[in-house]
């Protein structure tokens, strides 16, 4: 690198700066801001740049003005509330959902099988991280609702309560499953 007299500097390892007095050879002395005059190698040195005229120059600050106008004209998309407490997995049990004739089968069959749907459900949402899950049970006798519960209680990391009552009415329950911070 090449260096003039006058021209500010910075010494690469270690905190000092000042003007260049004098070139000799490879050797650069240097005046730092406290008055003090120190000799270093050429290549012990760097330019330091002059934060005078580029920065602070007004078409610099035109130019940062416009930028900041135009990022806070940028809408950002904001989510109502309730969209954002959304679960991100619905899972329906009504047994037409899951069978195509249940014609076959008796209670026991159908309780089985929406069962073993929830119990497969939420185990898939457990492996793919995902925290919330409504299962949809309807109301009916209330003996899905009852079993639901009962399969929610063997886990440990979950828990559950009634589902948003104005989308679902009384017949769903959401399922918050807490992630395990230790893999």
């Amino acid at each position: 690198m090449t260096f003039q007299i006058g021209d500010r500097v910075s010494v690469l390892d270690d905190d000092i700066s000042g003007i260049i007095t004098e070139i000799k050879n490879n050797d650069v002395s240097i005046e730092t801001s406290d008055g003090f005059v120190l000799e270093f190698q050429s290549n012990e040195l760097i330019k330091a740049k002059s934060f005078s005229s580029d920065i602070f120059s007004r078409e610099g600050l035109q130019d940062v003005l416009k930028e900041k106008e135009q990022h806070s004209k940028k809408q950002s998309v904001k989510k109502k509330p309730k969209e954002r407490n959304l679960p991100a997995m619905e899972v329906d049990l009504h047994i037409h959902k899951l069978t195509d004739s249940n014609r076959r089968m008796t209670n026991y069959d159908m309780l089985t099988l929406q069962l073993d749907t929830a119990k497969r459900q939420l185990e898939f949402a457990m492996r793919k991280r995902i925290q919330k899950i409504v299962f949809i049970h309807g109301v009916g006798e209330g003996v899905l609702k009852m079993e639901l519960e009962t399969l929610f209680r063997r886990y440990d990391n979950i828990k559950y309560y009634d589902a948003d009552l104005q989308k679902y009415g009384y017949g769903a329950t959401e399922v918050y499953i807490f992630q395990n911070l230790n893999p």
